[in-house]
């Protein structure tokens, strides 16, 4: 398979829970063109943060049916998918599952695109994983912060 883009992921929080970001850097193979992304949260998780940049990057997908490959230091994520459990977790209703909402949004957009995982060791200077990892640290440290409503509402219990 030819990878049209790449997509770099990382996620991070000061604690766990506590207030995290992600960062993403998506590069369009053959070309010098790059984006990247990033957003913070006052109240989330590491892993919540590492599958919600995967989303993230590959909803600003223009094109359906695009060719990418998905470059993360995240076992969670890597494994989930490359392993084949979250299609188990989907047939089961997510019961019993951490992030239920995310890994739901993370499969509609994952079967749009043909989707590959690459894991890479974190903090091991790969260029474009520590830019993520800048990304998510300094989006997780803004003085504006989002909102994850759906990760708050279930600490709370209301879910």
């Amino acid at each position: 398979m030819q990878y049209q883009v790449y997509i770099y992921t990382d996620g991070a929080s000061k604690g766990n829970p506590g207030p995290g970001g992600y960062g993403v850097v998506m590069e369009l193979a053959g070309t010098s063109y790059k984006k990247e992304f990033y957003e913070g949260f006052r109240l989330t998780t590491n892993n919540r943060m590492e599958l919600l940049a995967v989303i993230v990057g590959l909803e600003k997908l223009k094109n359906p049916n695009t060719s990418v490959l998905v470059v993360s230091d995240s076992k969670y994520v890597v494994d989930a998918v490359e392993k084949g459990w979250v299609f188990g977790w989907e047939k089961k209703y997510f019961k019993d599952k951490k992030n239920p909402d995310l890994w739901m949004r993370f499969l509609k957009i994952y079967r749009k695109h043909q989707v590959k995982f690459q894991w890479i060791k974190g903090h091991n200077n790969h260029p474009q994983n520590e830019r993520c990892d800048q990304l998510a640290v300094m989006a997780s440290q803004q003085e504006k912060l989002s909102i994850d409503t759906y990760y708050e509402r279930e600490e709370q219990g209301l879910l």
